[in-house]
């Protein structure tokens, strides 16, 4: 009753008319369905429980849980920021509910002063996520704006000489460094370059993965962290880690943002190398030894296995959206379905029992348990925002597979 989203019977039977001729050799496809829906309908009722615990909170907005358990908020500065308001203009995608519209504004506009932030690789995610969903979802002039301004001020930080933008300030006896997570907020500056028409943000943008494609990747299909460059000359210092298990080791989550941000960019492009990229990251994942059965893997891929291993739920959430969306794009079949598979098998894991909290105001109000932030200064076995973002997303892109849609709507082509 708390959301105005009651379904005619005529829709339902249109509803699943849709889903059986998008899909008539996925026998699972109904079940598939219906899991969707149940969790999307949980998310929604979990995220406003969790706007409830911080609309009286001016200026700040859900990050995690520590390693206690305890409730964690953050400034708009944070680079996770701009999940939660992102999870709701997702939400109130699938309600149409006017009151989470009004929630996801009301978080939204917490992290407008984030749009001059030139300090922060982070701002393609502080803003595309948030300004960037709700946008897509409201035309909002006022929204546009914001996208273009954080635009240019992430493009301060590009550096021609080395092709990239910069990720942190010089650290750790570090000259230039540029991460793997860096692809992600090249969304920013895609989304820019279609709303204003100005191509200089597509241009930095197809230059950065272009680097990066070039020197991040190993022969066998995964990425290092963090690429240490010279800054004068643009000569690369030495390949390291800061997250992963050494630096020769493949980090969970930086695999998978690999693996989002070249998906990203072939949508975004139609420049055939980014897919090739994302299949070949897609294949080291999908056929690792090391890959758990549930398929929700573990910190690192390197990490020894065992069940007493963390796993890192954001790494999943973040590989199924990715991998829904990629199987998409795969002309060979065979292929294609194994992604999708890999896909449904990550969304089914997550909402599962061990993984989704296991009922309404549990888990303090996050959707998804058991997210590895940084194991080496232990905070795992943890809850966090963009590990509900990207569920979340998994799940809206599989629905509107299910019903013969696009799984993504491109912002501003």
């Amino acid at each position: 009753a708390m959301f105005n989203k009651a379904i005619s019977t005529i829709g339902v039977l249109f509803f699943t008319a849709t889903l059986l001729l998008a899909a008539p050799a996925r026998p699972d496809a109904r079940r598939m369905a219906k899991l969707v829906e149940r969790n999307l309908d949980f998310a929604a009722e979990q995220a406003m429980l969790m706007y409830d615990s911080v609309k009286d909170m001016p200026g700040k907005l859900p990050d995690q849980t520590s390693v206690k358990g305890k409730f964690v908020v953050c400034s708009s500065h944070s680079w996770v920021s701009g999940f939660y308001p992102g999870l709701l203009w997702y939400i109130y995608e699938y309600t149409e509910d006017e009151k989470v519209m009004a929630a996801a504004r009301d978080l939204t506009s917490r992290l407008e002063v984030e749009q001059y932030n030139k300090d922060s690789h982070d701002v393609g995610f502080i803003l595309n996520c948030s300004y960037g969903n709700g946008y897509r979802l409201t035309g909002d002039p006022a929204y546009r704006q914001v996208l273009i301004n954080g635009a240019n001020s992430l493009s301060t930080r590009f550096n021609p000489t080395i092709g990239c933008t910069r990720s942190w300030k010089p650290r750790l006896g570090w000259d230039f460094i540029v991460i793997i997570d860096n692809m992600m907020n090249l969304e920013l500056l895609e989304v820019a370059s279609h709303i204003s028409g100005d191509p200089v943000y597509d241009k930095i943008a197809r230059t950065h993965a272009n680097t990066t494609n070039r020197n991040h990747f190993r022969e066998d299909g995964s990425s290092v962290h963090v690429i240490d460059y010279d800054e004068a000359s643009g000569k690369i210092n030495q390949r390291v880690t800061r997250q992963g298990l050494s630096d020769d080791s493949a980090w969970s989550r930086g695999q998978a943002w690999g693996l989002y941000g070249f998906t990203m960019m072939y949508r975004e492009t139609g420049d055939k190398a980014y897919l090739d990229r994302a299949m070949s990251i897609a294949d080291y994942i999908s056929s690792h030894k090391n890959l758990p059965k549930d398929k929700i893997p573990y910190w690192d891929f390197d990490a020894p296995a065992g069940k007493d291993t963390p796993r890192d739920a954001s790494a999943g959430a973040l590989m199924a959206s990715a991998l829904v969306e990629l199987s998409q794009y795969v002309d060979e079949q065979v292929r294609s379905e194994r992604y999708l598979r890999l896909a449904e098998q990550m969304i089914r894991s997550l909402s599962g029992r061990h993984y989704r909290a296991s009922k309404l105001g549990d888990n303090s109000n996050f959707i998804l348990r058991h997210a590895t932030v940084f194991y080496a200064k232990g905070n795992y076995d943890t809850a966090l925002t963009y590990a509900d973002y990207y569920y979340v997303e998994a799940l809206m892109r599989y629905k509107r597979l299910l019903e013969g849609r696009p799984v993504v709507e491109s912002n501003g082509k």
